[in-house]
């Protein structure tokens, strides 16, 4: 943004530069008043031609910065997505290894809860001697 301001910034000194310098032209000129006023005609558009060149420079730098901020958007935009991906597919890998052990674990207890009952059963039904 600076080089934009710098640029505008510029363009209005050089305008002011050759505005002076016209005028200091046509008070110190030797020439007839029609060379000089053909000359400043030229000056004139000589200024104008680079006006119109510094403005088209000044279009092109700024459609060459939007597309390199649209580039890097895009750019951060995927490496999220790819970061989000990955993230998504470590966490269901998580899952899927919590509900496992879980389910491990239950089938443990399930099997010593039916193992406690067999043995209350056993210790209870048989006849003490």
């Amino acid at each position: 943004m600076a080089d934009n301001e710098s640029g505008s910034c510029g363009l209005g000194w050089f305008l002011a530069g050759l505005g002076i310098g016209a005028v200091i032209g046509v008070l110190y000129a030797p020439k007839a008043g029609k060379e000089t006023r053909e000359d400043l005609l030229n000056g004139a558009r000589e200024a104008k031609d680079k006006a119109a060149e510094l403005v088209e420079q000044g279009r092109q730098k700024a459609a060459e910065l939007v597309e390199e901020g649209k580039r890097q958007a895009n750019e951060t935009i995927d490496k999220g997505r790819e970061y989000y991906d990955k993230g998504r597919t470590q966490w269901t890998q998580y899952v899927e290894k919590g509900k496992s052990l879980i389910n491990e674990q239950q089938a443990k207890v399930e099997a010593a809860v039916e193992a406690g009952k067999e043995a209350y059963i056993n210790t209870t039904i048989e006849p003490s001697a």
